[in-house]
């Protein structure tokens, strides 16, 4: 008998399973999609490191050198520049990591057989990926110098080539200058959308929405309402986690702080915008939570180059990571933390950040009718 019953709660389920269909959605179409996603994103390869090129020289022995580093599977040169002060505008707005300058002399030193000293200057921002990128232009520098050698008949002389190396924005390459401010824009999004999910849900499961329902309320207007509360709770929490940042961990703040901040703002209209459309889709508020960790938050975290380079990723899943707002707030805060760039250089992902927000809260409000329950 008791087998029995339980078989009847066993059918039950699985009936309940069935006829919903989000459900059933959350359980088993969720883990396959983000397994498949996040399988070929969750990567710690550095592969294709940007380069970009000061060719000095323009010799045929400096091509040679060049055509190394676009041939290797390592690095991917994106342009070539004639002197060296051309190369901060892509070192700040990560078009390149790294910058090879050849010297003006360094076809006439090889001929005479004479060592060259190649500098190469690196974005330490992400302190793992830089040591791992420098470590490979080295072992290309070195076993080209080799060949140089061998052919020269140098033997077991002093290299050829040699790599000077220069780090900027983080010359102490310490992890957690990159990493604190990448966490302070998790946090956010965590905490903020995770409140205004339940804004709605909570009326519905309190019963209250139907008083709603008799006013004169605008749909805009009980947006707005719903909204501005976890707004100041999220600038607040930006001023809160800023000054951790600062005073505890000691994180440099290079760029400008209205800037820091006027940027957060538009953040949280993403963040609350998001949270928001999930209480319109929900029923109650666990299932608001779950909707907004499963289907939001944990492919925001993997796909938004928080942890992963989105450049390592394989390119079938790099567009994929343009729909996530995490990714360009990430560029913005770590580009005003470490780089003190301002909008000239993140423009665009300002621009989308903006567009972003504006669309999900646009979503939002024309799915939260007063009249939803």
């Amino acid at each position: 008998m008791g087998l029995s019953r339980v078989m009847h709660i066993v059918r039950k389920e699985i009936v309940e399973l069935r006829t919903d269909p989000r459900l059933f959605g959350l359980v088993i179409v969720a883990p396959i999609i983000q397994l498949t996603l996040l399988g070929y994103a969750a990567t710690t390869d550095v592969r294709n490191v940007p380069i970009v090129v000061v060719d000095e020289d323009r010799s045929a022995a400096s091509r040679a050198l060049v055509s190394r580093f676009e041939a290797s599977q390592n690095f991917a040169v994106v342009d070539t520049v004639s002197s060296i002060s051309g190369i901060q505008a892509y070192l700040d707005d990560g078009r390149a990591w790294m910058a090879l300058s050849v010297p003006a002399d360094y076809g006439e030193r090889i001929a005479a057989g004479r060592s060259v000293a190649m500098q190469v200057v690196a974005d330490g921002s992400d302190a793992n990926s830089t040591n791992v990128a420098l470590g490979y232009a080295g072992s290309l520098i070195a076993a080209y110098s080799r060949e140089l050698g061998a052919a020269a008949g140098r033997g077991r002389a002093a290299p050829l080539v040699s790599a000077d190396v220069r780090v900027w924005y983080n010359p102490e390459l310490r992890s957690r200058d990159f990493m604190i401010p990448g966490i302070i824009a998790l946090l956010l999004l965590v905490i903020t959308t995770n409140l205004s999910s339940m804004a709605i849900v909570r009326e519905k499961e309190l019963g209250t929405l139907e008083q709603l329902n008799v006013t004169p309320l605008a749909r805009w207007e009980l947006i707005v309402g719903k909204m501005l509360p976890y707004a100041v709770i999220g600038m607040l929490d930006v001023l809160l986690v800023v000054a951790v940042a600062l005073f505890w961990f000691e994180v440099p703040l290079h760029g400008s702080v209205p800037l820091l901040l006027g940027m957060s703002a538009i953040y949280l209209m993403t963040t609350l915008g998001l949270g928001l459309f999930v209480s319109t889709i929900s029923s109650t508020q666990q299932q608001a939570m779950m909707t907004t960790t499963f289907f939001f938050l944990l492919p925001m975290v993997f796909l938004s180059g928080f942890i992963f380079p989105i450049e390592n990723m394989p390119a079938v899943i790099q567009p994929v990571t343009l729909l996530i707002p995490l990714r360009y707030f990430l560029v913005i805060v770590r580009g005003i933390f470490m780089k003190g760039v301002g909008l000239e250089t993140f423009w665009r992902e300002a621009l989308a950040l903006t567009a972003w927000g504006l669309g999900i809260l646009t979503l939002a409000t024309l799915r939260s009718s007063k009249r939803l329950g």
